[in-house]
């Protein structure tokens, strides 16, 4: 039995693929090293609560 996603649901599918086509697009440009470690930083910061901190010199 099947039941109808809910909006939340609907909203992380729209997230995961434009998280998907942003992964293929700096795999593509930059290789699969790059683009791990870009996502692997993103995940540190939002752990450490980090998320839209900028650092200025």
């Amino acid at each position: 039995m099947q039941t109808e996603p809910t909006p939340d649901d609907e909203s992380k599918d729209e997230f995961f693929e434009r998280l998907a086509k942003l992964s293929e697009e700096m795999v593509a440009k930059h290789g699969r090293d790059f683009s791990m470690g870009a996502l692997v930083l993103a995940a540190r910061w939002i752990a450490e609560n980090r998320v839209g901190q900028l650092k200025t010199n």
